[in-house]
């Protein structure tokens, strides 16, 4: 199964569909129809045609699961010290200003650890270890806020 974001299943979620396989192997030894099998576990009679082709090939265990499709390219200890880049701010890594974005992270990743993301890549990256994509607020540094809370409070009634 391919997700357009690049994505893939959790382990939770893996776990589920081989619980769902290996109940489907079970109705193929009864000799329940792929139709049947599809509609109560509510899948594709397609997905089960494949099961069922499988599990006649090898067996109950061809439909056990076999781990995730591929790992990751930065490991939880990289990651961290990813982190302790990022920490440093990017005018550390040369760039004028102090924002983030997904492709200077990426190169960032490229320079510090010779490994090749994606954009998208690498915002699955930063939201798989609950990183987010924040904006800064853009304001004046000579706003005073008392001063716009009594303008909204006094004036605006007025201008209204």
């Amino acid at each position: 199964m391919r997700y357009a974001q690049g994505g893939g299943l959790t382990d939770e979620r893996r776990v589920f569909r081989e619980k769902l396989r290996m109940g489907a192997a079970e109705r193929f030894a009864r000799g329940e129809e792929n139709a049947v099998i599809a509609r109560d576990l509510r899948v594709s009679v397609r997905s089960v045609q494949r099961w069922r082709k499988t599990w006649s090939q090898g067996g109950p265990r061809a439909l056990a699961s076999k781990g995730p499709a591929s790992l990751p390219l930065l490991s939880d200890e990289l990651f961290a010290v990813l982190e302790l880049e990022l920490v440093k701010g990017p005018v550390a890594h040369g760039w004028p200003d102090q924002t983030w974005t997904l492709s200077r992270i990426k190169t960032l990743i490229g320079r510090r650890f010779h490994k090749s993301y994606t954009v998208q890549g690498v915002a699955a990256l930063l939201n798989r270890h609950g990183w987010s994509c924040q904006v800064p607020a853009r304001r004046a540094v000579e706003r005073d806020d008392a001063a716009v809370a009594g303008w909204v409070k006094e004036t605006w009634p007025d201008v209204e």
